[in-house]
């Protein structure tokens, strides 16, 4: 029966900055870095081989993955990385202060930007730096697929066909290890764990805190735990 981990990636500098982030690719902070290296340790010491390792196109998640495979001595793990696994979209929301956007725009419209999960921000134009279809790793994703911005609804909308594609083939020949982003990885937990949209608006997962997710042989979960008990958040409900 295979185990899959998920690792939301270390803290990076704009979540110390309190901005909306997305698809901007900003690097991982110091902390970051002790972050993504203790899952690796957590993740050894639980003493789990991995198959295959996935991963999005953006740094703070590839550098966590990498800084978490140096520290299980498992670098030569094969890895494939997707921009289906990105963090959603924040639109023209992206690089603002949250405070300074809260009062901007009032508290309760950025909540509903924030944590609804079928309403998205308002697009971020595409004359706009930030906007990804500027940027070369790219170029090769049909332009209609890159958002302007996107809801929690349409982030699990273009995850799942990767995870079906790719994830799922992976775990039928082992354990498999995910570092990625909130959002990409709330939106595999609500489709694994058949939450519905109240419940996913329950799940925070904390930045490099590994979840490890036990799975039967259909990949229904059996258990579900996250490795540093301290700073773990509420557990994804498993349905019978």
């Amino acid at each position: 029966m295979p185990k899959l981990a998920l690792i939301r990636h270390g803290q990076s500098q704009w979540n110390l900055e309190n901005r909306f982030t997305g698809w901007v690719d900003v690097d991982l902070t110091p902390e970051g870095e002790n972050q993504a290296s203790q899952a690796g340790a957590l993740l050894k010491a639980a003493e789990i081989k991995f198959a295959h390792a996935f991963t999005s196109y953006q740094t703070r998640a590839i550098r966590t993955l990498w800084l978490a495979l140096r520290e299980m001595n498992a670098c030569y793990l094969p890895e494939s990385k997707s921009w289906r696994l990105n963090e959603r979209h924040y639109g023209a929301l992206t690089g603002l202060d949250k405070a300074e956007t809260a009062k901007k725009h009032g508290d309760e419209q950025v909540k509903i930007w924030r944590r609804s999960y079928d309403i998205a921000p308002p697009p971020l134009a595409k004359t706009d730096a930030n906007h990804p279809s500027h940027d070369l790793r790219y170029a090769d994703v049909a332009p209609a697929d890159l958002p302007d911005s996107e809801s929690l609804k349409m982030t699990l909308e273009r995850v799942i066909p990767y995870w079906e594609s790719a994830i799922v083939p992976a775990l039928h020949g082992g354990n498999v290890l995910i570092a990625a982003h909130g959002n990409s990885l709330r939106a595999i937990v609500k489709h694994l764990f058949g939450l519905d949209e109240n419940e996913i608006m329950q799940v925070e997962i904390p930045t490099g805190n590994p979840l490890l997710i036990d799975l039967d042989d259909n990949l229904k979960p059996i258990s579900a735990k996250y490795l540093d008990e301290a700073r773990a958040s509420p557990l994804p409900k498993i349905k019978s």
